[in-house]
């Protein structure tokens, strides 16, 4: 057991043990029902209290979310848990191997409206982990410190209008990455429920 693993077995185990603090959902559902279930993989490199999170920019050229920062991560496969989904997703995007991620559970389901709901998946992999990343769907991957990215001082509420209204979204800078949308968002849940700071 490492003691990155067994802290955020503990802050999974206290934030997931009653009522969700009040978490962010996409402001545009307007009485969506139907969704596609899928899956990202949090992947927290095994660093200690300098812990990573890995994540990716989406090629320009994709059909959903050309160029966006997202978790490795997609749709859920008939017969298919969302640890078994992330952890293919993660090995078919980057590489890793899935004996490499240890799980910590499921957090909450986020529901966007572009029709997916994304159950994220907490994991630990080493800090020395091999990544090839898959071409045709990762650009660039980088690692942002989790202690950056769990902050929510660092989370900035962004307007955009759409559809005629004035929305709110999230945003994450860090050395540049623009961290928005529905990463940005999982992000802020997964601060909310496991209190990185305290």
């Amino acid at each position: 057991m490492s003691d990155l693993f067994d802290r955020l077995s503990r802050l999974y185990e206290i934030g997931h043990a009653g009522e969700p603090p009040e978490l962010w959902t996409d402001q545009r559902l307007d009485g969506m029902s139907e969704f596609r279930p899928a899956a990202v993989l949090a992947a927290f490199t095994d660093r200690g209290d300098d812990a990573g999170i890995l994540l990716l920019h989406r090629p320009s050229n994709m059909r959903s979310h050309p160029g966006q920062i997202a978790f490795p991560g997609g749709s859920i496969d008939p017969g298919e848990s969302a640890i078994e989904a992330a952890r293919r997703e993660t090995w078919e995007e980057l590489g890793i191997r899935q004996d490499k991620v240890r799980v910590i559970g499921e957090s909450d389901v986020y529901e966007t409206h572009s029709g997916f709901a994304i159950t994220p998946v907490l994991g630990v992999v080493p800090a020395d982990v091999e990544i090839v990343p898959n071409p045709t769907e990762v650009a660039q991957w980088f690692e942002a410190p989790a202690r950056f990215v769990l902050d929510p001082a660092n989370h900035k509420q962004q307007w955009v209008e759409w559809e005629g209204s004035m929305r709110p979204y999230f945003e994450i800078d860090w050395q540049g990455h623009q961290i928005w949308g529905i990463t940005a968002a999982i992000l802020v849940n997964l601060s909310r429920r496991l209190r990185w700071h305290g």
